[in-house]
């Protein structure tokens, strides 16, 4: 049906005035815009440079895409899109940056908040200076001290040096402050470490000192032992030990090798690339590690596609009674959760009072999970058990779908049960199957959840500095150097993080590759 030229065009309901849509959208835009209006100020307040012009092109681009016609595609990109950019791309650029630098435990921050750091941590109170009656208050879970000063209400926490505040006074104690919660002696008491530790600046000035207590009820000015000298970039203590900054390891160094915690961040090129390899404490589990990798994800693979295609060809033939019974529980350990599943078989494979030991092998001392060799082949029995449901089902599906008529053909060609698996099934199943195979391994390379949950890495190496051990993959080795032990390293675990994705990537890639000559097959 033709239309007629006195008839106008059909607007969009997201402009149409008239119709609830336009509205709809107006509303949410308003509330987008208002999200990143409110981003712009804090990332603003906060001196985010980076966030902050990120912000203000994705409001505009946003805008222009859902307020103009001609964008109609975008509309449904530019979410995506936005996502992938703050969820992947920085985060991966973010990783690449850390591990060109010496992030991590005593190189946490810029180099100006680490000579204040300094300058804290190295204290004493100064003698003949006021008291002061203190409050402690809570700001948005950090502990901040409140005292009277001249008649106004000071309060100030780590970050932020003392400043006038809105407050209610009676006889001389402070009751409540606004932003803040006054907290009571209990809480007070539970939270001892942090309000014994806390140093409030007095002014934007260290050398004017800060505000400290001992016993939570009266705070004194303390000023530090070192003194900063700007010019040359050096701290000197009161024996006269000169400090000076060392910018390509980010610490204050003494002649003597003595340094100053904590330090700053500072780019240290490849370092972290060959600490791996170098390094004597670390290098040993590193290879080790990696070697176990490999190991792990390509016997994981293996074992489960095997076993996997094992019941499928079997449960396959029409011949067996009740196969949909069977299926069904071959696919439970699949429906109970991985984490959960391997701290079960933790519990089964102890020592001392699991049930495999004390049951099914009558009281047999097998060190399942403290023998280096026995908790590997624990963790591959485990996941062989986890995967292989996995397998069962995807190869099953790709069994029915092979035609019929090309194993007919070589029963008529006198092909035997081996040799038509061989040459007609299992060619035709690895052109569907062999892409997931090659995502089964990209994933047991990372399969964190069940190295920790099952082990914990353990056996763990004598001397190493972190509590990495025998059966650590990479990835649960990356874990115990940024987050457990004494000496956290982020920009080492970045660095480690790297080679895992290049690894990864390539083998994924070259994988892929060879699928395509599978596909000649079709």
């Amino acid at each position: 049906m033709s239309k007629s030229p006195d008839q106008a065009p059909t607007l969009s309901h997201a402009r149409d005035f008239t119709r609830p849509g336009f509205y709809v959208k107006l509303v949410l835009m308003m509330l987008v815009n208002a999200l990143g209006l409110y981003g712009i100020l804090a990332s603003y307040g906060q001196q985010e440079w980076g966030v902050l012009v990120f912000l203000v092109l994705a409001l505009i681009v946003v805008d222009y895409v859902y307020f103009s016609k001609r964008a109609v595609p975008a509309k449904y990109l530019v979410p995506g899109l936005l996502f992938l950019i703050v969820f992947q791309i920085y985060v991966m650029a973010n990783t690449a940056y850390v591990a060109f630098t010496n992030y991590g435990d005593g190189h946490n921050d810029a180099k100006e908040p680490a000579i204040t750091q300094i300058m804290k941590t190295s204290d004493r109170r100064v003698e003949g200076t006021q008291t002061y009656p203190v409050t402690v208050l809570d700001r948005d879970g950090e502990v901040a001290f409140a005292i009277i000063q001249d008649g106004s209400v000071m309060a100030g926490d780590a970050e932020t040096p003392l400043e006038s505040v809105e407050a209610e006074v009676l006889d001389g104690r402070i009751h409540a402050v606004d932003g803040a919660e006054v907290l009571p002696l209990a809480q007070i008491q539970q939270r001892q470490r942090e309000v014994l530790d806390l140093r409030v600046s007095m002014t934007d000035d260290p050398d004017d000192g800060w505000l400290r207590t001992d016993n939570a009820t009266m705070a004194y000015v303390a000023k530090s032992l070192l003194s900063y000298d700007e010019a040359s970039d050096s701290f000197t203590n009161a024996e006269g030990k000169v400090f000076t900054a060392d910018e390509s390891r980010g610490l204050f160094v003494a002649e003597d090798g003595q340094t100053l915690s904590p330090g700053w961040r500072v780019s240290v090129g490849f370092d972290n690339f060959k600490t791996m390899f170098t390094d004597s404490r670390l290098a040993g589990p590193f290879l080790s590690a990696l070697g176990w990798t490999f190991a792990f994800a390509i016997l994981s693979v293996l074992t489960t596609f095997a076993f996997g295609l094992l019941l499928a060809v079997v449960f396959n033939d029409p011949r067996i009674k009740g196969r949909t019974l069977y299926r069904a529980l071959f696919i439970l350990p699949y429906a109970f959760p991985g984490f959960l599943a391997a701290l079960v078989w933790r519990g089964m494979l102890n020592t001392d009072f699991g049930f495999i030991n004390q049951v099914l092998l009558m009281g047999a001392d097998v060190p399942w999970l403290t023998d280096g060799l026995m908790a590997k082949l624990a963790i591959l029995g485990v996941n062989l058990w986890l995967g292989f449901p996995y397998m069962f089902l995807v190869t099953t599906g790709a069994l029915q779908a092979i035609p019929g008529e090309l194993t007919e053909a070589g029963i008529m060609d006198g092909a035997g049960p081996l040799r038509r698996f061989w040459s007609i099934t299992l060619p035709l199943l690895m052109v569907s199957v062999a892409p997931l195979l090659i995502a089964s391994f990209a994933f047991n390379f990372n399969n964190f959840s069940l190295i920790y949950m099952l082990t914990g890495g353990g056996p763990n190496y004598p001397g190493a500095p972190w509590p990495i051990g025998e059966t650590d993959i990479l990835i649960s080795m990356v874990y115990a150097i940024a987050f457990e032990g004494g000496n956290r390293m982020f920009g080492l675990a970045s660095a480690m993080s790297i080679l895992i994705f290049v690894v990864v990537g390539f083998i994924s890639w070259l994988g892929f590759r060879q699928t395509r000559k599978l596909e000649e097959i079709m």
